[in-house]
């Protein structure tokens, strides 16, 4: 203790220039303030160098702290120094807190980045080089449209044409901004908002209930990669949205998705969807429409209005009142959208020109190969014949379907050169898309016997030769008559319009069963057919399409044609790919042979089986009526100097009819197709009918048959004479008519 009351003297700085001492600014131990100098009791120094004590009592207001080197007292210096620790230690304690987390936050933050990077980069190293990246095109789109430009149908993997922005009305592409990505304009691909939000939710609802995808980054997606959900994928979007972002315009972004986004039902696209849903074109839509259709793209199959209309009306409420909310449409045009909703146009699903449309798409690659951008194809349908045919078979089924058993039917109209001017391939596209008028091969029962007649006319016969009506054996066979009766001596003529099986049997035996069925492929029928006699009855079976084409020679005089559905292929760009030219098949048969199949074919419309198909105003006009075995298929095929027509009426599972004929069901229907047609044509006769003698056969009273089945039709009441001339025609006229044949 002795030592430390021994004190240094204090040395005073100086700044003299005589001063060889320098100023030591080091600490010394006395310099702390638990020095052991400290405990003695601190001392005062005036200015003048004396030292004052202090007042036991008062402590001086200028009292301060001495300096570090121990002057102030132990317990003083204790005390103070607690008061400074209690005034800076909660603020130093957070501020280090503060700024610790602030460093880690930081540190965390490096390494998230580097982390995120890390695995953006892995996963995108597994896209292409950005060198190769380009929008792919857009699946092409065929559209087919009827010989005077009317669309009939969209076909191809979008269903629908591309349309630009700005062909488009602005409420269709601003009801999807508004539903689906109201920052669209602003973001950058990706909108952290939305994200945020979206993921706020999903949490807090403990489900997936919103996405936060942009347009952009949907685009991506279904441009460029497949619909999985895994964090590859998502990342992967993200970089292509970023580089969609980076090469093209919002205005270019919202095009492509609005032609690419698939909207249910098969529709790729704002225009395939309106023509689905609304028939019409996506520039025809509605405010009602574009609100409904940009309702869909949350879930295609749930919201659509085919299927759940009363959803789709409710989500297109919300499109509205998000339309509304962004200053898309005013107050009015909400309230009148709201008011007047989007009805569902279903003859899209249910038309008969799809079966027209499919068959073009079947053919279209024989003509240009395989299709590399939008193409039209001009087709040589007539919509007003088109519509015509839809509704007398349809009605037909409806009225006739519990009567006659009969589920399906089929019609197809050529003209003269072949063209297909209507083609219904069923009752309703919508549940079945098989077209029975091209590829359902059926019996043709008796409407097969006109090639057996013109191969017996072409073998030295005329409508004029008899015949003997009555029960034959052939090689085993025996063929029977529908009614179980036999006419006697009759003419070829009469015996063809009785639709007579006997007659029919004889016939092909005399000329061969080889020489039918030459006569009938020279014509047109393109199927297998199988040579023995029973073939005159119509056992082998044919399409709707090819029986049709091989009848058009008696229409057009003897001109054999292909039946075919396009004029012309072209690009949208107008540039020209293909356009029909040819002449069919050139003369198949004699003029003078269509003549007498002329004379004979019109007697069955006359007084023959086929009656019931007579055209209004007396329009010449021939035909046969056709009846497969056990009634399983029922057909009237005939023409005019115009057109040719073939219907079928049966069951796609081959199921009997309950006594469906050609006389019957067809023949009416034919009928009413063949007047709809004609309305605004002039009446023509048919080509080279001639003058014919007819050789008169004394009447017969009919005798029993056995019965057996034939495919034959009911046949009228035998005339008075063998050429033709029913009861009810008497007179000069009738005369008159049975020295001509009947013609």
């Amino acid at each position: 203790m002795a030592t430390r009351a021994k004190r240094q003297p204090r040395i005073e700085p100086t700044f003299g220039s005589g001063s060889s001492s320098l100023l030591d600014l080091r600490l010394t131990p006395q310099d702390r303030a638990s020095a052991p100098g400290g405990k003695s009791k601190s001392r005062k120094t005036s200015k003048s160098g004396t030292t004052k004590k202090k007042s036991p009592g008062k402590p001086a207001k200028s009292q301060r702290p001495k300096s570090r080197n121990g002057s102030g007292g132990r317990s003083g210096a204790k005390r103070r120094s607690g008061r400074g620790k209690s005034r800076r230690r909660t603020p130093s304690g957070l501020g280090r807190l503060i700024r610790r987390g602030a460093y880690w936050s930081a540190v965390l933050g490096i390494w998230g980045i580097i982390a995120v990077a890390g695995i953006v980069g892995y996963y995108a190293a597994y896209l292409p080089p950005t060198s190769e990246w380009q929008v792919p095109a857009r699946p092409p789109n065929v559209k087919i449209v009827a010989a005077n430009g009317q669309l009939l149908a969209n076909r191809g993997d979008t269903g629908g044409e591309a349309v630009r922005l700005e062909q488009l009305p602005p409420y269709l592409p601003n009801a999807v901004v508004a539903i689906e990505d109201r920052r669209f304009r602003s973001h950058f691909g990706i909108d952290p908002i939305g994200l945020l939000r979206a993921v706020y939710t999903n949490v807090t609802s403990g489900r997936l209930v919103q996405g936060g995808s942009t347009l952009t980054q949907q685009l991506a997606k279904n441009l460029f990669l497949e619909p999985d959900r895994t964090l590859k994928r998502k990342i992967q979007e993200l970089v292509l949205a970023f580089w969609l972002e980076a090469e093209y315009s919002k205005d270019e972004i919202l095009e492509m998705y609005l032609n690419r986004v698939y909207l249910g039902a098969g529709s790729y696209g704002v225009d395939a969807a309106a023509r689905r849903y609304f028939g019409k074109s996506a520039r025809l839509v509605t405010i009602a429409e574009a609100a409904t259709m940009a309702g869909l793209l949350k879930a295609p199959s749930r919201y659509s209005p085919a299927r759940n209309p009363d959803l789709a009306e409710e989500r297109a409420q919300l499109v509205l009142a998000a339309m509304h909310e962004e200053g898309y449409i005013d107050g009015q045009e909400a309230k009148n959208a709201l008011a007047a909703p989007a009805k569902v146009v279903r003859r899209y699903t249910t038309a008969s020109e799809n079966y027209a449309a499919d068959w073009v798409m079947d053919v279209l690659p024989h003509f240009i190969g395989s299709i590399e951008g939008d193409i039209i194809v001009d087709t040589t349908i007539d919509p007003a014949m088109q519509q015509a045919a839809e509704t007398a078979l349809r009605n037909a089924l409806k009225e006739n379907r519990q009567k006659y058993g009969v589920t399906q039917g089929a019609i197809v109209t050529l003209d003269t050169a072949g063209a297909v001017k209507a083609l219904v391939g069923g009752a309703d596209y919508s549940k079945s898309q098989y077209n029975r008028a091209v590829y359902a091969k059926r019996q043709p029962g008796s409407a097969f016997k006109p090639f057996v007649y013109l191969a017996a006319l072409e073998n030295g016969l005329t409508p004029q030769t008899i015949r003997h009506d009555r029960p034959v054996t052939i090689g085993g066979w025996s063929p029977q008559n529908y009614t179980k009766e036999h006419y006697g001596p009759v003419t070829l003529t009469r015996a063809l319009s009785m639709s007579l099986n006997t007659v029919a049997a004889q016939l092909a035996h005399e000329v061969g069963a080889g020489t039918v069925i030459n006569t009938a492929k020279r014509l047109g029928i393109s199927s297998d057919l199988n040579k023995n006699l029973s073939i005159a009855l119509g056992t082998s079976e044919v399409t709707p399409l090819e029986i049709a084409s091989a009848y058009v020679p008696f229409s057009n005089g003897g001109y054999g044609v292909l039946p075919h559905i396009i004029r012309r292929i072209k690009t949208v760009d107008g540039k020209l790919l293909y356009s029909r030219s040819g002449d069919g098949r050139g003369r198949v048969v004699d003029r003078q042979m269509v003549g007498n199949m002329n004379v004979m074919m019109s007697e069955t419309l006359l007084t023959g089986t086929g009656r019931k198909a007579r055209l209004d105003g007396g329009r010449p006009a021939g035909g046969k009526t056709g009846t497969s075995q056990d009634f399983r298929d029922a057909w009237f095929i005939g023409y005019t100097a115009n057109l040719t027509t073939a219907v079928w009426f049966g069951n796609d599972d081959n199921s009997p009819t309950q006594r469906a004929s050609g006389s019957g069901l067809p023949a009416g229907v034919w009928k009413e197709v063949m007047d709809a047609a004609h309305k605004d044509m002039p009446a023509a006769d048919l080509p080279g009918a001639p003058s014919i003698p007819a050789t008169v056969a004394a009447p017969r009273k009919p005798g029993p048959i056995e019965t057996v089945g034939s495919g034959s039709e009911p046949i009228p009441p035998a005339p008075i004479g063998g050429g033709g001339g029913g009861g009810e025609r008497r007179g000069p006229l009738n005369l008159l008519r049975n020295l001509f044949g009947g013609g």
